[in-house]
């Protein structure tokens, strides 16, 4: 990539910070300026995380690692060239013998090769909870010797509290990993990580080498203080209507019939109403039209019921005010509500429940950017005294604003109004995917793809920087696969726009 194109985009590294977005450079000769470009991206992600002070730290290690990933690839190359097998321990410490002469005598020559052949580099950053996550993957794995003889080494630079301690022993030169592993653990130490915060390994065709920076005391924990600080503060949202309360407590009672619920809902015109507009909308694709509440509670189902009443109570009390910005949220809203609902149908069909939690949890993931754009100008001044007043960063509040730590804003309300687990959780993790492990794990794999093709389609992130895990899960092995599902999506949405609920309820 030429020096002219690399232009770091801020607005771009914020958005992944606060997002748990990876941020992906992907080379295959990592030239100088590419060099240069990662630090530049590592400081602002950094500062953004509260976190500059570790940058000289990190520099080092990535540079490291980037450069010991093109060695790596450089060496596929030149035992190629040689007709040498490296997975042949013979062979291998052969071709280890000239190696690196034969390599730095026509260096442009071997990495012209390995561009030919495809051979990346590939350096992560992401923000994960409360961890900041380093990677430099390189698309040749890793053979058994090597990998013997990089863990040797690391197991042996544990004994070493200087660099100039480490600097005295007799290192072995023949591997390019040697030295400068021994300066990355001690750089790590320097800055208080243990060994368990470094990793290497293989998979699926690709080396990793992995840093774990634990984060503590920095601005992702203030930015948690101040989390609890809005949803404490929060008393001008008001509870959870009423009707809607004691509608949920008749479709949880075992004994309540169905007519029962109907006849409860029919006792409010307005609401039943826009009940029937919600049920008959493009979000519920019944095969006919439902013209009254006991046949819409038939064809939708009880738990249906219940998560468009979550839905439908979220929209009574932060419905659109007629801003650009809460008009634009719900936008985003409706539209990752129907593609939550069209990939849970069209790819999970088969489990259980899924397709009843995807619609209202895609429609509810952004409930803390709405939340916190929705709040009192006395509230925020509060809030502001209290950024102040604690110490806190000047800057922090503006993050908030911004809608750094949004999803725990939303999850913390939605519990407050009593949402069921599995939609708490939707929004919750709705950026961090694989923080959900257990039960909830699918509802929250789609409400994340369903806003991911949103971010995707409107150029925001590229296909590398979705999660591997729920593309794996939905059976996307190739970016073409992908955009075709997601040009279909858009377009159905497109062509559906004009019976979105938002066009029907007017609030």
């Amino acid at each position: 990539m030429p020096a002219s194109e690399l232009v770091v985009d801020v607005a771009k590294i914020k958005k992944a910070a606060h997002n748990a977005i990876a941020l992906n450079i992907l080379t295959y000769t990592l030239p100088h300026d590419i060099e240069v470009y990662m630090e530049e991206v590592l400081d602002v992600f950094l500062a953004e995380l509260g976190q500059k002070k570790l940058k000289d730290y990190l520099v080092y290690c990535l540079r490291e690692l980037a450069v010991n990933a093109k060695k790596a690839n450089t060496k596929r190359v030149y035992f190629e060239s040689r007709g040498l097998e490296i997975n042949d321990p013979e062979q291998y410490e052969e071709g280890m013998r000239t190696f690196k002469q034969d390599t730095m005598d026509n260096i442009a020559w071997y990495l012209q090769k390995q561009k030919e052949k495809g051979f990346y580099v590939k350096i992560i950053f992401q923000a994960k909870g409360s961890n900041i996550i380093l990677e430099i993957r390189n698309n040749v794995e890793i053979n058994k010797k090597e990998y013997i003889r990089i863990h040797d080494k690391l197991a042996r630079s544990r004994k070493y509290t200087s660099l100039e301690e480490a600097l005295s022993q007799v290192l072995d030169p023949s591997e390019g990993a040697g030295l400068g592993l021994v300066i990355l653990v001690l750089m790590l130490k320097k800055i208080g990580l243990d060994e368990e915060c470094f990793d290497l390994w293989a998979e699926s065709g690709e080396t990793v080498a992995r840093i774990t920076v634990p984060v503590a005391s920095t601005k992702i924990e203030t930015v948690s203080v101040l989390t609890d600080e809005v949803v404490k503060s929060i008393t001008s949202l008001p509870q959870f209507p009423e009707s809607i309360v004691q509608i949920q407590r008749l479709i949880a009672d075992p004994n309540s019939q169905i007519v029962d619920i109907a006849r409860y809902i029919s006792t409010d015109p307005a609401m039943t109403a826009d009940l029937l507009k919600l049920v008959n909308s493009a979000a519920y694709m019944l095969s006919k039209k439902v013209d009254n509440i006991v046949d819409a509670v038939k064809m939708v189902g009880v738990k249906a019921l219940r998560n468009l009443l979550y839905s439908y109570g979220t929209l009574k009390i932060l419905g659109d005010d007629g801003s650009v910005e809460k008009k634009k949220l719900w936008d985003h809203c409706y539209r990752t509500a129907y593609y939550a609902h069209n990939l849970a149908k069209n790819f999970k069909s088969s489990v259980r429940g899924l397709l009843d939690d995807a619609y209202v949890g895609g429609m509810l993931h952004d409930m803390g950017k709405i939340v916190f754009s929705s709040v009192h100008p006395a509230l925020l001044d509060k809030i502001r005294s209290f950024v102040k007043d604690k110490g806190l960063p000047s800057d922090t509040f503006e993050d908030m604003a911004g809608g750094m730590n949004h999803a725990e804003i939303g999850a913390r309300i939605a519990e407050k109004w009593n949402f069921p687990e599995s939609l708490v959780s939707a929004i919750r993790y709705h950026h961090e995917p694989g923080l959900e492990a257990g039960e909830y794990r699918d509802v929250v794999y789609v409400v994340y793809l369903a806003n991911i093709f949103c971010e995707y389609e409107a150029g925001n992130i590229a296909y590398d920087q979705i999660e591997s895990a729920v593309l794996l899960d939905y059976g996307f092995t190739s970016e073409k696969a992908l955009k075709k599902v997601s040009d279909s999506l858009s377009e159905g949405f497109r062509m559906e726009a004009g019976r979105t609920p938002r066009e029907q309820i007017k609030r």
